[in-house]
């Protein structure tokens, strides 16, 4: 599981990381990546991340379900995520098991942001 400290909980991060962030799609899933520039007064923090279970996916048990199974998923990959970063994964609909999408889609998205990183 992640602790508290990795899990993104403000609204306003959600909306900047969904709004900003690279994105990526998998058949179930959408996965957004921001990261956030370092300022001068703040000191690096750790990857944090989200998720979005829409209403649409199933029952409150189903959802907190699916929200486990996922958190459970991201907790070794997020040693690959970059500093300052913030991950929302949104669910599109249930399957059995997210384990090799939530892998794509984390390794994809950080490429794809080395890759925009390289460009600028």
């Amino acid at each position: 599981m992640l602790p508290k400290n990795a899990r993104l909980t403000a609204s306003e991060d959600f909306a900047l990381t969904t709004k900003s962030g690279s994105r990526l799609t998998t058949e179930n899933l959408v996965g957004y990546l921001y990261i956030k520039p370092a300022t001068n007064n703040s000191e690096p923090s750790g990857a944090r991340s989200g998720l979005i279970v829409n209403k649409s996916v199933g029952g409150s048990v189903k959802r907190h379900r699916i929200a486990r199974q996922i958190r459970h998923d991201i907790a070794p990959l997020a040693t690959q995520l970059p500093t300052n970063s913030l991950l929302v994964i949104r669910v599109l609909r249930q399957t059995p098991s997210f384990s090799t999408e939530v892998n794509t889609l984390i390794t994809g998205l950080v490429a794809r942001t080395a890759q925009v990183k390289a460009r600028s």
